[in-house]
């Protein structure tokens, strides 16, 4: 059975400032493109052969793989888009300071919905700039599946499509496979795999730019899980 390497991006402009990103296309900070240096640097270590990367739609996802492959000398293998990857949609949070939405929601209702599982930020009017709908990354998109804002559940649901729609065909053919994705993407698909309860998710974090190896018997019983440190 191949390996599945997960790495969050590194740490994107809007990270440093302490903003919600969401779908928001961020790029990477400089502080970032270390971190991803740094992991590419880890997996050739390790002599870790990646057949085939995936990543989202978002550029800060992208350029981590970009730059953890050249680094790796694996320019070579294909990667391949999806907006199910993307970082958890933040409805109308998104492109705001977390300490002055803390302020203003209460911590309470801020940790529900940041850290939570099945509760939403505000949606998106659908007359927003900022809905998806209206960046050409989404026009082959029905818009009838774009968010307005999600919960990590509703990540969660995307997330774990794409996994067994696309990922695990290539695990079951013995390949190694990175996925470059997002902070809430992943905790989404970790949950999953590592089968972590409901309440337990909101102690669950994923460092940027870490790689997470996991290895998986034929039937998808996770057989180990380690860091990259």
């Amino acid at each position: 059975m191949g390996k599945l390497i997960l790495v969050r991006h590194g740490k994107s402009l809007w990270n440093i400032e302490n903003i919600f990103t969401g779908w928001t296309d961020i790029d990477l900070s400089p502080e970032g493109v270390e971190e991803a240096k740094i992991a590419g640097e880890l997996i050739k270590n390790k002599g870790l052969i990646i057949d085939i990367c995936f990543s989202s739609f978002l550029k800060r996802a992208i350029r981590t793989a970009w730059i953890l492959l050249d680094t790796a000398d694996m320019m070579n293998v294909d990667c391949v888009h999806s907006w199910k990857l993307n970082e958890r949609h933040y409805g109308s949070w998104q492109g705001k300071n977390k300490d002055q939405v803390l302020k203003q929601v209460g911590k309470e209702r801020f940790l529900k919905i940041r850290k939570g599982y099945v509760t939403a930020p505000p949606l998106l009017t659908k007359d927003d700039e900022r809905h998806p709908k209206f960046d050409p990354k989404y026009k082959n998109i029905s818009t009838s599946l774009l968010p307005k804002g999600e919960s990590l559940r509703d990540t969660e649901k995307r997330t774990v499509n794409f996994f067994y729609e696309s990922i695990v065909p290539h695990l079951m053919q013995n390949k190694t496979v990175l996925v470059s994705a997002h902070g809430n993407s992943l905790r989404a698909l970790i949950a999953h795999i590592e089968k972590t309860p409901n309440q337990g998710i909101m102690e669950l974090t994923v460092p940027t730019g870490v790689p997470h190896i996991y290895k998986f018997d034929y039937e998808m019983n996770l057989l180990e899980h380690h860091q990259l440190t």
